[in-house]
């Protein structure tokens, strides 16, 4: 259904309140200012005005203007009931766990979820966070959005602990705010993957590394650890970096690099399903996984044990991370100090290095 003019108008002022860029009881623009600023007729002006009015968005004071109203807010009888969640994806790979620990923890509390995702799209985030604004959720658990660039819907997140809504970031956090997280130590995981192929005396490495997102950061820091403390070298050539967005078009590239080179023979990988493709890629140019190729993925997730060749990897408590961050979520309600954990991944050894 397309929007009408005054439907647009009153989406981007409800935005900007959300936000806190009109901040609560501060007057809005006059209508001959947003007449001006949106090239409309006052009578569009007015009814975005009236439709935000009715929704308890503004408030009209005869003579002063319209001001910024806080009636949208459900009290907080009702709105304690409900915690938002905000994940990168929903069915995919290892969130299904995750979320399925934060609701049976919300469950034996009484509490209900509110489920939304933004496929790691920024513009997908600003909405899911309006619609948990505008349902009055007591609590939010966050897995953030590309949280390893500028994020510009920071002033949300702030917004939330402005209203007294605690937030709990999952699997990363954003560095600019201070919201406490529930992680794994990715450095740790780099580390260990790193540190064993090392071990094995692999020829050379190379790493196929997400960095859009704050995991990929922490677990190349890892990778540059590893071979920092083992006083070895890597070729900067064998680093491959994607983003959401590239991740096939740098898998091509790969698979066709190391099948001209000689010189790798151990690869550490951003995560599981990573791995996996990298796995199918090898096998159908007809190199062998761990006869040519020692691969290590991260997360042991499904994929891990898939038929095929069974991945070594690092531990994710995923279940366990859930529960965790519900727990921590409703104490916080309940006016608990919010507090961070931090998990320690290890190493699960299958088939997919050589012995």
């Amino acid at each position: 259904m397309v929007k009408t003019k005054y439907q647009l108008i009153s989406d981007e002022i409800r935005s900007k309140i959300l936000s806190n860029s009109f901040t609560q009881g501060s007057i809005i623009p006059s209508e001959t200012q947003l007449q001006k600023e949106y090239g409309v007729s006052r009578h569009t002006v007015r009814q975005a005005i009236a439709l935000l009015v009715n929704e308890g968005y503004l408030r009209k004071e005869k003579g002063s203007g319209t001001f910024v109203d806080n009636r949208y807010l459900t009290n907080k009888e009702n709105k304690i009931k409900t915690i938002g969640v905000i994940t990168t994806y929903v069915s995919d790979y290892i969130f299904p766990s995750i979320i399925r620990g934060i609701e049976q923890e919300l469950r034996k509390n009484g509490y209900s979820l509110l489920l939304a995702s933004t496929n790691n799209d920024v513009a997908q985030e600003r909405v899911c966070l309006e619609q948990m604004m505008n349902q009055g959720v007591s609590g939010l658990i966050v897995e953030p959005t590309k949280s390893n660039i500028y994020n510009p819907n920071l002033a949300y997140y702030l917004s939330f602990k402005e209203r007294g809504i605690p937030v709990v970031m999952i699997n990363a956090q954003y560095e600019e705010l201070s919201f406490p997280s529930i992680r794994v130590d990715d450095i740790e995981a780099g580390y260990l993957a790193t540190r064993l192929l090392l071990e094995k005396e692999e020829k050379d490495l190379a790493l196929v590394i997400k960095i859009d997102d704050l995991q990929g950061k922490y677990r190349m820091k890892g990778f540059i650890k590893a071979h920092e403390e083992v006083g070895a070298s890597f070729n900067p050539e064998n680093v491959y970096t994607y983003t959401t967005e590239s991740k096939e078009n740098v898998l091509k590239e790969m698979i066709a690099n190391l099948q001209d080179q000689q010189d790798v023979s151990g690869i550490v990988c951003y995560n599981d399903e990573i791995a996996q493709e990298l796995i199918n890629g090898l096998l159908e140019m007809g190199k062998k996984v761990p006869e040519d190729y020692s691969i290590i993925g991260n997360d042991d997730s499904f994929l891990s044990t898939s038929p095929g060749v069974h991945l070594t990897t690092l531990s994710h408590p995923k279940e366990k991370l859930g529960e965790v961050a519900a727990q921590i979520i409703v104490a916080a309600i309940h006016n608990d100090p919010l507090k961070s954990k931090v998990f320690q991944p290890e190493l699960i050894i299958r088939d997919s290095v050589k012995k």
